[in-house]
């Protein structure tokens, strides 16, 4: 029989008015001086000052590095990790979505490992754990706040690389709904797609698990029931609360039954092209959904019904054809593009990320092993 592992934070805060606990939490991870990364537009928002006079107010120092991209790359890591070790830092805290959490992980590995960080792609490279670690969430999508996963960009050839380790998960993930009121509505769609891509994607890996498949499918009830709610009216806390349970469900989830073929095909997009990751798994969900179906059709009937479809009376195909139905009324409900071609995307730059996407460790755990002729479909198919 197999061993299963269970990767989850060691300590997460929910709920509206949780971010108050920061700087106790830094106090019990004995961090004297942090770094904080977050991105611009934290900064230009306010949201990194709010964070700095939290913790000097409680006597805690703090460096900041809010030079991160949407799509961090290598260089922003090397930034990061100088400053790090100039500002003679001992912990790291993240604000922000995905990319400040990816950026900060990226910058938490040198900081203990040394080398570059080309050095860690792939499954559990690392030798030492990063710093003491918080990441407060602004998103309800990536989930990076509590996963062992981090996606950065390799500047030499466009590669997002997908680094997955145990010691990468936070010690502290923070996800105050209060926080995420000032989602503009796309932003909060396409974060919310993300977050179902996850669900939807750990639900049919080859890895899930009794435990994952709770967390996904009660991750995909939420996100049926709340997104389109946390779209129309950004100030419904009720609806940015849940949503915030969804993607942490949905993180729960992936971060043990990994992925598949949307990420592993979605990230060549954002290496390439610099997209929003959420946009682009939208996008390709339900084309990867209709090559997965045949592989485990059972489990798309159970998707459909957690998103609210009627599937009573029909066929187990029948029910699962319900799913892709009701992924793309969502997608387009939220306003996302509805093809690749409106993103820039190009015919001629199929065959490389298709090459990229087959080594991408998201694809090891999709239901169905795909050939490079079907991936390339499914490229043109969304386009």
């Amino acid at each position: 029989m197999a061993i299963e592992a269970f990767f989850v934070p060691t300590v997460s805060l929910m709920g509206e008015g949780c971010l108050a606990s920061l700087a106790e939490r830094v106090k019990m991870l004995e961090g004297k001086k942090p770094l904080l990364v977050a991105d611009g537009g934290m900064t230009e928002l306010g949201y990194t000052q709010r964070i700095v006079k939290m913790l000097e107010d409680a006597d805690i120092p703090c460096a900041v590095y809010d030079g991160t991209v949407p799509n961090p790359t290598d260089h922003n890591v090397d930034e990061g990790t100088a400053l790090y070790r100039s500002e003679g830092c001992d912990m790291l805290i993240s604000l922000g979505g995905g990319s400040a959490h990816d950026c900060c992980k990226g910058i938490g590995i040198l900081a203990t490992n040394g080398g570059s960080i080309q050095d860690y792609e792939g499954l559990d490279q690392l030798s030492q754990p990063l710093p003491p670690y918080i990441a407060i969430n602004t998103t309800a999508g990536t989930a990076s706040e509590m996963t062992r996963f981090t996606i950065i960009t390799n500047s030499s050839n466009h590669v997002k690389m997908a680094l997955v380790d145990w010691r990468l998960t936070p010690d502290v993930a923070i996800n105050d709904p209060a926080l995420m009121v000032d989602m503009p509505p796309s932003l909060t769609a396409a974060t919310g797609m993300d977050a179902l891509t996850h669900a939807i994607e750990a639900y049919v890996s080859t890895a899930a698990t009794p435990i994952t498949d709770a967390c996904a499918l009660q991750a995909i009830r939420l996100i049926g029931q709340y997104l389109r709610k946390a779209v129309a009216r950004g100030e419904d806390m009720e609806a940015r609360d849940k949503m915030a349970y969804a993607e942490y469900l949905a993180g729960m989830a992936f971060n043990n039954a990994s992925l598949g073929y949307v990420h592993a095909m979605s990230h060549q997009l954002g290496g390439f092209y610099n997209l929003p990751h959420g946009v682009c798994n939208a996008l390709l969900l339900p084309h990867v959904c209709r090559v997965n179906l045949m592989a485990c059709s059972e489990r798309f009937a159970d998707i459909a019904d957690a998103l609210g479809e009627v599937t009573e009376g029909l066929s187990e195909r029948d029910a699962a054809y319900l799913a892709i139905d009701a992924i793309e009324a969502l997608s387009q409900d939220v306003g996302i593009p509805r093809t690749l071609s409106e993103l820039g995307v190009k015919e001629e730059d199929i065959p490389t990320m298709v090459g990229n996407a087959q080594k991408d460790v998201c694809a090891l755990t999709n239901p169905r092993k795909l050939t490079d002729e079907e991936v390339a479909a499914i490229y043109r198919s969304a386009l």
